[in-house]
């Protein structure tokens, strides 16, 4: 059973997402605010597996919000450490669920420590199973989004002089292959076809790579390949 706080100043997409949610039977809902900093407190003391923060938009503090969530040790949070993190020892998940045109500002939630980017025009199906898929430590970015933040990361990330990544990083071939199909906008599917391997182990391929370049987001992963030169953008 996975616990879901849910985020939105919108009286009537809370009442909405809250009975969307506690209708499947895996899902359950512990709280629901307008407020980030009620979010941020919240968050400590239910501890939910996690937070679904809508109404993300440039001019708000949702970015401070997500940090505060994602990293309680930071000096930002006002609650101490032992008592913001999950049942498992972590801080809660955290997906966002955001208009179109943002895709700028959907780079910067994920680099604050967001687990997860969704439109807000997903269907109710797709809602569901990126709460699931977040809960479960995985994230979620629709590859259409995926497309749309390669764009922001070329523009943001320029590649690093000699394109050599750090040692930590060493990547095996096939490990290579995929980072590289990852950077290029394909999803799992995508990959596990043109590379003829199963999607778990495309699956297991990106966890990897992101536990070896320290990042929790596909999107860090394709900034990561922009940065060190292994893709370059198109003309």
């Amino acid at each position: 059973m996975a616990s879901v706080l849910i985020v939105n100043d919108q009286s009537l997409q809370r009442v909405g997402l809250r009975m969307l949610l506690a209708a499947e039977p895996d899902l359950t809902v512990v709280g629901d605010t307008a407020s980030g900093s009620e979010a941020v407190a919240l968050s400590a003391a239910l501890r939910p597996d996690v937070v679904l923060l809508g109404g993300v938009g440039p001019g708000t503090d949702d970015l401070g919000t997500i940090r505060r969530i994602a990293h309680p040790a930071a000096p930002a949070h006002p609650a101490p450490v032992s008592g913001s993190v999950g049942p498992a020892g972590r801080p809660p998940r955290i997906l966002v669920l955001a208009s179109t045109g943002h895709e700028g500002h959907a780079y910067a939630a994920l680099r604050a420590g967001a687990g997860g980017f969704l439109l807000q025009d997903a269907t109710p199906r797709e809602l569901t199973a990126a709460v699931r898929v977040v809960a479960a430590g995985d994230a979620v970015i629709t590859p259409g989004l995926t497309r749309a933040l390669i764009e922001t990361v070329r523009h943001e990330r320029p590649r690093r002089p000699g394109g050599r990544a750090p040692a930590r990083a060493a990547f095996t071939e096939r490990e290579r292959d995929v980072l590289v199909a990852v950077a290029s906008g394909w999803s799992n599917a995508e990959i596990a076809t043109r590379l003829s391997i199963a999607p778990t182990t495309v699956k297991s391929h990106v966890s990897h790579i992101l536990a070896k370049i320290g990042a929790r987001a596909r999107v860090q992963a394709v900034a990561f390949a922009y940065e060190y030169g292994l893709v370059r953008p198109a003309a």
